[in-house]
């Protein structure tokens, strides 16, 4: 995995992280949506991932007063499967640690096991569910937290 590397997200990283938002999100966030993130939000945090300068992966997570909110986080299809969601979200724990965040949060889609059993995997527990959270299906939100980074 030494053929990856994670850093912050650029202006030019825009294109290839709306890709892979389409790829895998049936609600994507658009262009604009992560231009403002990462040009107007004073608390947001955008990382890629990449493997010979073509990036692969990429996650938003806001840095708010001790705790953080995991916005979105994927995976080039192309390369699920190897470790990369470990990746990311490890270097969102390591990010948040550095920032003095506590605690984090993000909501998933209750059909989105795979991403539900990784953030078990790091200690995130679900608290509560927001009902009809996604507007394009109706589908239920599971909020996680994970407490004392």
């Amino acid at each position: 995995m030494s053929d990856f590397l994670i850093r912050d997200m650029k202006l030019e990283d825009i294109d290839d992280v709306v890709k892979i938002e389409h790829l895998s999100f049936k609600t994507p966030w658009t262009y604009e949506a992560f231009l403002s993130e990462i040009t107007r939000n004073k608390v947001a945090k955008y990382r890629v991932i990449e493997k010979d300068a073509r990036v692969v992966g990429y996650y938003g997570l806001w840095l708010l007063y001790g705790e953080g909110h995991i916005t979105n986080i994927a995976v080039h299809p192309e390369f699920r499967g190897i470790g990369l969601g470990n990746m990311l979200l490890e270097d969102i724990i390591n990010i948040s640690r550095e920032n003095k965040i506590h605690a984090l949060t993000l909501e998933v889609r209750v059909s989105n096991t795979v991403a539900i059993n990784l953030y078990k995997k790091y200690g995130f527990i679900e608290v509560a569910r927001r009902k009809g959270y996604y507007s394009d299906t109706g589908e239920d939100a599971i909020i996680m937290w994970k407490y004392d980074l």
